[in-house]
């Protein structure tokens, strides 16, 4: 009897033998190719080291060809090549050297082991100062984020336009997408790398392999949630009615009302000077009271005396 969690883990140092010719003795029956554009800063630096991209695809059998007029990358399977991923691994490098990743990083997309991601970021934010800002921090101080980010998931990464192009192993590019989507989503990096930090130094433990790592990883909630402000004065919408509204009341109106209509002018003059009076009387008072605040002494706390000791 063999236990089911052994079949379902990987050996240690275990690793796919490599497709050999034995393996398709035959060849492919039909010749594929891909191309891809590359920008014109690219030009200089592709025409220097495209005698080393031949020789590298040269090994399993693919041609590849440098159009500088039209400003394209193309590379096509021949009647030598054996192993049908070649091309989509050519295809990749192709990508990756268009994308400005160096021929040293982008040639070992051809190994059995590593595998590339190109994430496309420019769509992500709206605003273009919005997301310069978010791509700096994913770079960090001096490159400090990404180092971080590479020693953490094993994988290089090129952050370059609208674009971060990723190489490593397929572990460590899930890793790189997520942190670099939940960057472009306001959410720090540093948070992701912290996850990753605990996660490195779980799996080194045997026991803790096939147990669930969810009371160990850290959540971090918002703290700084600005709400939002509300207006000062809120319209309420009213109950619709078909009748008009009541019309308003006029001076004569409330000068009836009240009986001030009946006064002679002589009489209305003279109650208009009463409350001028009186409005002045009191702002009169209110700034006297304010002048005497000044000449009130304040209370002292009462001195509490000690007993000296003999």
């Amino acid at each position: 009897t063999v236990d089911e969690s052994e079949l379902l883990t990987v050996p240690d140092g275990w690793k796919e033998p490599a497709f050999t010719r034995e393996d398709n003795p035959k060849g492919l029956l039909e010749e594929s190719s891909f191309a891809t554009l590359f920008p014109k800063y690219r030009e200089a630096y592709l025409k220097e080291c495209w005698p080393l991209v031949q020789k590298a695809l040269g090994e399993h059998y693919v041609n590849a060809t440098l159009d500088l007029i039209e400003g394209s990358m193309t590379v096509t399977t021949t009647k030598k090549t054996f192993d049908p991923y070649a091309i989509i691994r050519a295809r990749d490098l192709i990508k990756l050297l268009a994308r400005s990743v160096p021929f040293e990083q982008a040639v070992r997309i051809l190994q059995d082991d590593v595998a590339c991601d190109i994430i496309k970021i420019g769509s992500l934010v709206r605003k273009r100062d919005t997301f310069i800002k978010r791509r700096g921090r994913l770079l960090g101080p001096k490159g400090s984020t990404l180092k971080a980010l590479e020693l953490l998931t094993n994988c290089y990464i090129m952050v370059q336009g609208n674009t971060v192009s990723a190489l490593g192993p397929f572990s460590g590019l899930k890793e790189v997408r997520k942190v670099v989507l939940d960057t472009m989503k306001n959410i720090h990096p540093i948070y992701n790398i912290k996850t990753l930090m605990i996660k490195r130094e779980l799996s080194k433990d045997p026991e803790l392999r096939t147990q669930s790592w969810e009371r160990f990883l850290p959540k971090f909630k918002r703290k700084n949630l600005k709400k939002r402000k509300e207006p000062k004065k809120k319209n309420t919408k009213k109950e619709y009615t078909p009748f008009p509204p009541p019309q308003p009341e006029s001076q004569i109106d409330k000068e009836l009302a009240s009986g001030e209509y009946f006064l002679k002018e002589r009489q209305k003059k003279r109650k208009r000077v009463e409350e001028i009076k009186a409005k002045q009387a009191d702002a009169i008072k209110k700034r006297q009271e304010e002048r005497n605040k000044a000449f009130i002494p304040p209370k002292e706390k009462p001195v509490v005396k000690t007993k000296k000791g003999n």
